[in-house]
């Protein structure tokens, strides 16, 4: 792999990403426009307005506009680097969008530390004892978390450990790193059991596979310790299996987060989001959605490339045989 190669391909993936985005954001955008109800009625709620004012409203949205010319604007703007002004808030979206980032942030790196961690542990030791009690059990808890949605599993473990046991708080996100962690272990839990089942089958199925391989049968006549044959050999190799899927994990963890945040009524970016789809807040809900999908694509981007980096055999663009 070299550096010119390395750059073609970016520029490539780039420039297929652009055109993704903007299909994608103007499929949103298309989709709210046409959706039942009004957002100005909406923004005054139960208020009596006049004509005028309605009007006046309208006219700062642009909202009377074609949409076509509508989502032109819109798009001027964001290259400017300015997502708008919501109508609900009458903030800045970017501003908002900058208050809520944090706690979806730290939420989804402890789901993924709790996914990776005992996920990939759990599919080790079920394919090295494929087949005795314990490979059931990890298998059955498998098919229980991925059988169970994130917020269904949210309100257990809410009523459960937060209302009967008190262990954990029920509401509020926390102050501090350690405050934090303790309010959002909860739904961390939550949103990484159902994900956790995908790697734990991946893991064991990949692992399953590499178990049979004669590197795996001269390594033991060479009298190496099981421990080193699983961790040091086996477990790389079956890595590329789950790299290959990472980009499937990452985003059913911020897809999921969307539904655990709702659950348990934290002010993240997919309370905003669905708060913003009830009240047709069209400028929150198009830069909460252009960012989900900028990190799905980025996302994507960087685990081919971290495949081609892992896999020798693998090029961009070419598999060597």
């Amino acid at each position: 792999m070299t550096a010119s190669t390395l750059v073609m391909f970016l520029a490539r993936r780039f420039a297929i990403a652009i055109p993704l985005l903007l299909i994608i954001s103007f499929g949103v955008f298309a989709l709210v426009h046409i959706a039942p109800g009004d957002p100005v009625r909406s923004l005054l709620g139960t208020r009596a307005a006049d004509p005028a004012t309605i009007a006046v409203i309208r006219a700062r949205y642009h909202l009377d506009d074609p949409l076509p010319v509508q989502y032109g604007k819109w798009l001027s703007q964001v290259i400017r680097g300015d997502l708008g002004v919501s109508i609900q808030g009458n903030r800045a979206v970017t501003r908002t969008i900058k208050d809520r980032l944090g706690v979806t942030v730290f939420l989804t790196l402890m789901s993924s530390a709790l996914v990776l961690g005992p996920g990939i542990l759990l599919g080790a030791v079920a394919a090295y004892r494929q087949g005795t009690r314990l490979d059931r059990v990890v298998v059955l808890l498998g098919v229980f978390g991925i059988s169970s949605p994130a917020f269904v599993t949210g309100i257990f473990l809410l009523y459960l450990f937060g209302v009967l046991l008190r262990w954990f708080p029920i509401f509020g996100s926390g102050d501090g790193f350690f405050d934090r962690a303790w309010h959002l272990a909860l739904p961390s839990l939550a949103l990484a059991i159902s994900v956790m089942a995908i790697v734990i089958k991946i893991t064991r199925a990949a692992m399953i596979e590499e178990l049979g391989q004669d590197y795996v049968t001269f390594a033991r006549s060479r009298g190496l310790s099981p421990h080193r044959i699983l961790f040091a050999y086996v477990l790389r190799n079956s890595l590329i299996s789950l790299v290959t899927a990472a980009g499937i994990i990452i985003v059913g963890i911020v897809a999921g987060a969307i539904y655990v945040e709702v659950t348990f009524s934290l002010p993240g970016l997919g309370a905003l989001t669905v708060d913003a789809i009830q009240k047709r807040d069209i400028p929150t809900i198009q830069g909460t959605v252009l960012l989900f999908s900028t990190f799905v694509v980025l996302v994507n981007l960087g685990v081919d490339v971290i495949y081609a980096m892992i896999d020798p055999r693998i090029r961009f663009g070419r598999v060597r045989p």
